[in-house]
């Protein structure tokens, strides 16, 4: 197997990473028309009291949410199946255990770790291939793109939002990190869990130790609860800075349309950015935090398999 995760994701996948990023693109452009379409409505239509504009508008307003939907549908199956052949692929390159070539028996720990490998590794490396590229190309491209719409139409407001979202720079790569380190942790405990089963199921060394096993479910559970508050700290940290950004962005925009200086309907627009910049944000940290996660297993894969005969021709 390639030493890096990106390199393995380009060897198995290159044409459908390029499919789906294109799907990608088309679907963040078509995102970017309900923000004109929204202001368009609120500014031209209803103050002026033109119906068959507002008739008109509302009409292209559903034909874009329709396509856009459509596409997003498309873009989800095929990164679905693409997923699929990956796991299908990581989990056939695990040879059949056979047999410990000094005792004749076979390896109890080579045949644990490929249990935790298949039952429960596989998954997130395989889940973050099917989106490797096309996640980043739709919520990188949608956030630069509606973040650009804001500061053409009010660079103060987008200002405002700016500065929300510079702490989460600082924060965001410190948790992950720590996460990353309980992640591993926790794959090897229960590699070593899933060995001492496989013994005990073999009968090769008696019942296993009540206390061993008692310390490793808790060593999980620890390292679990460790992850869930960081986990759940950083969302907490995002979601209170996306608040404040709204009230700022409340604040500024209703100063400028007392002063005459920007429109409600830009107010309304600039809401609705927000919503659509944090939206792509969230999922970017995401995408940051599966990434960061697929690298440490597919790390601890690639060791194991080492240089193990391959099970399967790897187009199977």
């Amino acid at each position: 197997m390639p030493q890096g995760l990106f390199r393995y994701i380009w060897r198995v996948s290159a044409r459908d990473q390029i499919l789906l990023s294109l799907l990608a693109v088309m679907v963040f452009l078509l995102d970017l028309a309900p923000l004109e379409l929204q202001r368009r409505i609120v500014n031209g239509a209803l103050e002026k009291h033109a119906l068959e504009q507002l008739v008109l508008l509302s009409l292209l307003y559903v034909g874009v949410v329709l396509a856009q939907g459509g596409l997003k549908l498309l873009l989800n199956v095929y990164r679905g199946s693409v997923t699929e052949a990956a796991n299908r692929r990581l989990r056939l390159q695990l040879s059949p255990s056979g047999p410990d070539g000094r005792t004749g028996e076979p390896d109890a720990r080579k045949e644990g770790i490929d249990i935790s490998i298949i039952v429960s590794e596989v998954e997130a490396v395989g889940g973050f291939i099917g989106a490797s590229v096309s996640e980043a190309v739709l919520n990188g491209g949608l956030l630069i793109a509606v973040f650009g719409y804001m500061v053409v139409l009010q660079p103060w407001m987008a200002a405002v939002a700016a500065v929300l979202f510079l702490p989460q720079f600082l924060f965001i790569p410190f948790l992950q990190r720590a996460i990353n380190q309980r992640t591993e942790q926790r794959i090897k405990v229960l590699r070593g869990l899933s060995v001492e089963i496989v013994d005990e199921a073999a009968e090769r060394r008696g019942p296993r130790q009540t206390g061993r096993y008692r310390r490793q479910v808790g060593d999980i559970y620890r390292l679990n609860m460790q992850i869930y508050r960081r986990k759940f700290s950083m969302n907490f940290l995002m979601n209170l800075l996306h608040q404040l950004g709204v009230i700022g962005i409340l604040f500024v925009g209703g100063w400028f349309v007392v002063r005459g200086e920007t429109e409600v309907g830009t107010v309304v627009a600039f809401i609705s950015g927000l919503n659509r910049v944090n939206d792509p944000w969230g999922d970017l940290v995401n995408y940051f935090r599966d990434m960061t996660n697929a690298r440490v297993k597919y790390r601890l894969i690639s060791a194991a398999l080492g240089d193990r005969a391959i099970a399967t021709d790897a187009t199977a």
